[in-house]
C-alpha cells in the first residue's frame, strides 16, 4: 500500500512557491489554433524518451492531440511505468526535464514534469503506475477526436476560460473539470 502524500494547505502553498520560483505560475495561458506540426513533435519526443523510460508506454494526450483543436502550444505526453519515481532522475540529467518537487509532493501515483523549464514550457511529462488513469486520459481524447460538436465546445470553453482565468492556471484547469466530467462520464455510460 503506497503512503499517503500530504495534501493540506501548508503543502499546496509549498507547491504554488515551488511552481513560481520555477515560473511556472507568472506565464499567462495562450490558446492559439492548432498547429498540424504536433503530432511529428510529439513522435520525436517519444522516440527521444524511450531509451529514458524502457518498457513504458508513452501516448500523446490533451488538447495537443486532437486534430484541428485549438490548444496551449505544449505538448502533453503520458507515460504508463512501472514505477513514477524510478526514471525522474535520468529525465532531469538526460531528457531536460524539471521536476518542480513540492508540486509533485501533492500528487498521488502520478509524478509532473516540464521541459525545458516551468516558466517556458513546451512539453509536459506525466509518469504514471495506473493504466485506469491513463486509459481515462486515452477515452478523453479519443472522444474529442470522433466528436467535432465536442471538441468545438471544448475550444469555446477554453478560449472564455483563457479570456477571464489566463493568469491563474489552477483556476483554468479547475474550471474545465465539469466539462471533462461530462464527457468522462458519456463514455463510461457507453461502454
Amino acid at each position: 500500500m503506497e503512503a499517503r502524500r500530504p495534501r493540506g494547505p501548508s503543502v499546496r502553498r509549498a507547491a504554488a512557491r515551488d511552481l513560481a520560483r520555477a515560473g511556472g505560475q507568472d506565464a499567462t495561458i495562450e490558446i492559439v489554433e492548432y498547429d498540424g506540426a504536433w503530432p511529428a513533435r510529439f513522435d520525436a519526443e517519444r522516440e527521444r524518451l524511450l531509451p529514458l523510460l524502457p518498457g513504458a508506454e508513452i501516448h500523446h494526450i490533451g488538447s495537443t492531440a486532437v486534430p484541428g483543436l485549438p490548444a496551449k502550444p505544449v505538448l502533453d505526453l503520458m507515460a504508463l511505468v512501472d514505477d513514477v519515481d524510478a526514471p525522474v532522475a535520468a529525465l532531469i540529467e538526460e531528457g531536460g526535464y524539471e521536476y518542480p518537487e513540492a508540486f509533485n509532493a501533492t500528487l498521488s501515483r502520478r509524478r509532473w514534469l516540464c521541459r525545458p523549464s516551468a516558466a517556458h514550457r513546451t512539453h509536459h511529462l506525466h509518469l504514471v503506475d495506473d493504466r485506469t488513469e491513463l486509459d481515462r486520459h486515452l477515452r478523453f481524447r479519443d472522444r474529442l477526436r470522433a466528436s467535432a460538436t465536442l471538441a468545438d465546445e471544448y475550444a469555446r470553453l477554453k478560449r472564455q476560460l483563457a479570456g477571464r482565468l489566463g493568469d491563474d492556471r489552477e483556476a483554468y484547469s479547475e474550471a474545465k473539470s465539469a466539462f471533462i466530467h461530462r464527457v468522462e462520464t458519456a463514455v463510461r455510460d457507453e461502454v
